[in-house]
């Protein structure tokens, strides 16, 4: 039965592939010891001028303990269906570092990023990532960190980029579990010492929906979906950003 699931799952993930605009996801902070999820995300970034770029991104993740979650993830890129080409190669690893003994719970993400072109160097991505409750609103907010490594075939020197800094938050509201509603907001701010002027950072905000339901007794599937609206380094653009996720 669970075979069938995730044959389903696959199946799904490449339908709405096809209509589909995404966008980032932020990352939360939770308990789920010993749950497996093969995790489908697809992004959009809907440009101004027209131009349009997508991001289908499959992996599979593990909840090693109850503090540390682990992912690993195939990114592709492309303008169309049609020209999508494989991007990198991620590993996402989450650690709790506190678990109900303050308002708040705390985490470190970290995030390795390998482009499938290995001349491109890597990428490594890291930071806080928060998480609290009020009633039925959950509230996350996190600030991340990204150095890019890049190798002496595209640099000359080895030399990499300037630290990057990020952040991501989210409110919602738990109605039911298969239906929360909330806002996500996105945002690149520059070099973390030194932020982009105004009219260079990207700021994006909208509206979010969310849930989960189960399959079988110890299968659920998830689902988030969110359409933000603001900039892009400056640039006005749309984004669209969806996750489907299978969880046994």
């Amino acid at each position: 039965m669970t075979k069938r699931f995730v044959l389903l799952f696959f199946l799904l993930a490449v339908s709405l592939s096809a209509w589909a605009d995404p966008g980032y996801y932020v990352v939360t902070v939770y308990d789920n010891k010993d749950e497996k999820s093969l995790d489908y995300r697809y992004w959009t970034i809907n440009r101004a001028n027209g131009s349009k770029t997508i991001w289908p991104e499959l992996g599979f993740g593990y909840g090693v303990t109850a503090r540390w979650y682990t992912e690993l993830y195939a990114s592709a890129i492309g303008t169309s269906r049609s020209d999508l080409k494989l991007s990198t190669w991620n590993w996402q690893n989450d650690y709790q570092l506190t678990q109900g003994q303050y308002p708040f719970d705390l985490a470190l993400h970290t995030n390795f990023i390998r482009p499938h072109d290995t001349a491109d160097g890597y990428t490594f991505e890291f930071g806080p990532a928060l998480q609290t409750d009020i009633g039925k609103v959950r509230l996350n907010g996190n600030v991340f960190f990204e150095r890019s490594f890049a190798s002496e075939e595209s640099y000359g020197n080895g030399q990499g980029n300037a630290t990057q800094m990020k952040y991501q938050w989210q409110a919602k509201y738990r109605w039911i579990p298969a239906l929360h509603i909330g806002l996500q907001g996105f945002g690149e701010l520059g070099d973390w010492d030194h932020w982009a002027s105004r009219d260079q950072q990207s700021h994006r905000i909208g509206p979010a929906v969310f849930g989960s339901f189960e399959l079988m007794p110890s299968t659920r599937f998830a689902y988030q979906a969110a359409y933000l609206r603001g900039s892009v380094y400056g640039k006005h653009a749309d984004m669209f950003t969806m996750r489907l996720q299978l969880l046994f």
